[in-house]
């Protein structure tokens, strides 16, 4: 995994921590706060027009995106979130397709609070229908959300974030490596589960909340984490009450930004091998949190994923046998604010090649390897991480221009 790049949100975090495949869980950050009373949490009535309905799908920085046609011809980008109760659209969405208030009508603000204690109120809209392939979603409730550095880091229009209640009354399955969505509707009877094999396990989990909950083990140690498709990130560990043994690490990272403060993250490589079923990943890299522990998608990416929220039960399919090995972290140890014309040093890590060379926060990269800033699109730039030894950074003081030479290495090997 490549922690890079970081872009800001000033709505409901004051920075957002993405840095290609840091932690980021997005609506999963917002849940309703108990004083929410005016709308309700899932959608109103589901139609489906076939049986089923296949979206092609990409995986971006562990995102899982799909694109559907709405009323009005246009195509429009979603990241499909499982860890959120809420649905969260852009200000341009919700003018198209949001029902009308009644005229004189207060405009309705639900109060939501981040992981971290953080509290902002958004406007909060019903919309008439979510297009999703043949499946028709009417009157959803959804929060307005800026999206554009969102977007901006991503590289592409996102249009808003689809929470898991949306689907309660449909069979929803996230296939990774086949980077498609499959919703299917409910048959009049429902088939026995198939039997569990080495590829496939099929796991309960606790729906309580409107997000699944699931039990996992480390090593001896049972404990819950969240089924979070809305976190770029791996394994989350509250470590409180649980003994977890490194192979490597922790180690300080990037920054985690948030309403209450930054935050520096700390991650390692486990030196015990985590059981989802009987799924085995072998040390995986882990991120520690004093929040839920999670799964996000750079965990979640080796697996077809498919929830039955009337048995609330997940499979977690493979279509190999053996363990799940995860790649090592490289990074140069910088994190980046992305814009089209520079890209903004945002944090350099401390103990690491970057720290002993000129450059800090605030300082303004322009290429990157003799290239405009904005040649190099996400995909690209991890793929360099992933495979350099260095990458040559042009930074701009006024105007005087500085190669810099910066060591790609593995922060968590």
């Amino acid at each position: 995994m490549i922690r890079e790049l970081k872009f800001n949100q000033p709505t409901a975090r004051r920075t957002w921590p993405v840095q290609l495949g840091l932690l980021l869980s997005l609506a999963s950050i917002l849940c309703f706060s108990g004083c929410m009373t005016s709308a309700r949490r899932t959608p109103g009535r589901t139609v489906m027009e076939s049986p089923s309905t296949v979206l092609p799908a990409k995986v971006i920085s562990n995102f899982f995106v799909v694109e559907s046609k709405f009323a009005d011809g246009k195509s429009y980008r979603f990241i499909i979130d499982t860890g959120s109760t809420a649905t969260l659209i852009t200000p341009d969405l919700a003018k198209k397709f949001a029902l009308k208030e009644s005229h004189g009508a207060p405009r309705r603000q639900v109060h939501v609070r981040s992981a971290n204690g953080g509290e902002i109120d958004l406007e909060a809209v019903t919309l008439r229908q979510i297009n999703l392939g043949s499946a028709k979603f009417e009157d959803v409730p959804a929060l307005i959300f800026d999206f554009t550095d969102l977007s901006g880091h991503l590289g592409l229009p996102i249009d808003g974030i689809i929470g898991f209640p949306v689907f309660r009354d449909t069979l929803l399955t996230l296939d990774y490596p086949g980077q498609r969505m499959v919703i299917a509707a409910y048959p009049q009877t429902l088939p026995p589960p198939p039997p569990q094999s080495p590829r496939l396990s099929i796991i309960p989990f606790n729906n309580e909340q409107g997000t699944p909950l699931i039990p996992i083990q480390m090593g001896n140690e049972s404990f819950i984490v969240l089924i979070d498709s809305g976190s770029d990130g791996s394994l989350s560990i509250n470590p409180v009450g649980l003994h977890p043994h490194f192979a490597n690490g922790p180690r300080v990272g990037t920054l985690i930004s948030s309403l209450q403060g930054d935050r520096r993250q700390l991650t390692g490589r486990l030196n015990q091998d985590v059981l989802i079923g009987s799924q085995t990943i072998g040390k995986p890299v882990v991120d520690l949190t004093d929040q839920l522990s999670s799964i996000g998608g750079e965990f979640l990416r080796h697996f077809v994923l498919s929830f039955d929220q009337r048995r609330n039960q997940v499979s977690f399919l493979r279509d190999a046998d053996g363990t799940v090995l995860m790649e090592p972290r490289r990074s140069t140890g910088l994190s980046f604010a992305r814009s089209a014309v520079y890209w903004r040093v945002l944090t350099v890590i401390p103990d690491t090649p970057a720290a002993k060379l000129a450059i800090q926060a605030g300082d303004l990269c322009i290429r990157i390897n003799g290239e405009l800033v904005a040649k190099w699109s996400y995909d690209r730039y991890a793929a360099l991480v992933k495979s350099a030894d260095k990458i040559t950074y042009t930074l701009l003081a006024g105007t005087k221009e500085t190669d810099l030479d910066v060591p790609v290495f593995e922060l968590v090997p």
